[in-house]
C-alpha cells in the first residue's frame, strides 16, 4: 500500500493556514457592531456605510488608483521595451551596466530608493524649478521606477522561453518586422504583459515606504492613510476598508486568470489549426 504524504499535506495546510485565517479574522471583525475592534458586539455593516461617507477615504483612494493605473501602464510599456533588449539584443555597449541597473532594484531595500528619489526631486526643484511640491507625479515617477524593474524581469523571461521558429517561420513567409512583432510576438507573451501590469498595478497600490518620501502635503494615497489610522489603533472601519480592498484584488486575479486561461486556448487551438493546414 503505497503511503500518502501527510507530512506535506500537514505543512501545506499549515502554510494555507498562516496567510489566509488573519486575512478571514479581519473580514469577519469588518462586520463587528462594536467600536472596539478586538471586542465582538454582534453583527453590523455600519462601518461601510461609515466607510463610503468619508471623503477622506474615498479621495485617498481614489489617488492611490489614479496612481497604480498610471504607473503600472508606464512601468509595463519601458519594462517590456527592456525585456525586450535583455533577451533579443545578446550584445550592446553597456549591457553589462543596463542589466545591473535593471535588477538591482530588486534587490535594494525601498527605504534607500525613497531616499534616493526624495534627494533627486529635491535637486531637481533647486535646479529646473520642478516640482515645486511633490505630489502625484512624484510618487507616479517613483512607482515607475520600481515596479518597471519586475516587468521587464517577467517579459525577459517569457521571451528567452519562447519558442523563436515561430517568428521565423513568420519570416519565411514573407512577414516584415514589425509584423512579426505585432502579429505574433505580442500575441504570444500577452500573458506575460498583462502579468506584468497587474503585478506593478498592486506594487504601486499597496506601496508605503517610497510613497512616503516622495509624497507632500495634500496628497495622501491609501496606504499612507491606513497606516497613520494604524498607529493610532485598528478600527472596525479601517477592516471594512480592507477587506473592500481584498474583495477587489482578488475580483481582479480570477478575471485576469480567465482572461489568460481564455487567450492561451485560443492560442492553443489556432496552432493546432495551422499545424493541420500545413501538413
Amino acid at each position: 500500500m503505497k503511503h500518502r504524504p501527510w507530512f506535506l499535506y500537514t505543512m501545506v495546510v499549515f502554510g494555507l493556514a498562516f496567510f489566509y485565517v488573519p486575512i478571514l479574522s479581519m473580514i469577519v471583525y469588518s462586520f463587528n457592531a462594536s467600536r472596539l475592534a478586538t471586542v465582538w458586539g454582534g453583527w453590523s455593516t455600519k462601518w461601510y456605510g461609515e466607510l463610503f461617507q468619508n471623503e477622506q477615504v474615498l479621495e485617498a483612494a481614489i489617488l492611490s488608483l489614479k496612481i497604480a493605473v498610471v504607473s503600472a501602464t508606464a512601468a509595463t510599456v519601458l519594462g517590456t521595451l527592456a525585456g525586450f533588449a535583455l533577451a533579443r539584443v545578446k550584445r550592446f555597449r553597456g549591457r553589462t551596466l543596463f542589466s545591473g541597473l535593471v535588477t538591482a532594484p530588486l534587490v535594494m531595500p525601498e527605504v534607500i530608493t525613497g531616499i534616493a528619489s526624495l534627494m533627486l526631486f529635491i535637486l531637481m526643484a533647486q535646479w529646473i524649478g520642478w516640482p515645486q511640491r511633490r505630489g502625484f507625479s512624484t510618487i507616479t515617477i517613483a512607482h515607475i521606477t520600481f515596479s518597471l524593474v519586475f516587468v521587464a524581469t517577467i517579459i525577459r523571461a517569457r521571451l528567452l522561453s519562447m519558442d523563436r521558429d515561430i517568428e521565423e517561420a513568420a519570416v519565411d513567409l514573407g512577414s516584415r518586422p514589425w509584423q512579426v512583432m505585432w502579429d505574433v510576438t505580442l500575441p504570444v507573451i500577452s500573458p506575460a504583459i498583462l502579468a506584468g501590469w497587474l503585478l506593478a498595478f498592486t506594487i504601486s497600490l499597496d506601496d508605503v515606504v517610497i510613497t512616503n518620501f516622495t509624497t507632500g502635503p495634500g496628497n495622501t494615497t491609501l496606504p499612507i492613510l491606513i497606516w497613520s489610522k494604524v498607529k493610532l489603533g485598528v478600527t472596525p472601519d479601517i477592516n471594512a476598508l480592507a477587506t473592500i480592498t481584498v474583495c477587489i484584488v482578488g475580483l481582479g486575479v480570477v478575471v485576469a486568470g480567465l482572461l489568460l486561461n481564455r487567450a492561451e486556448k485560443r492560442r492553443q487551438k489556432d496552432e493546432a489549426m495551422a499545424y493541420q493546414e500545413n501538413r
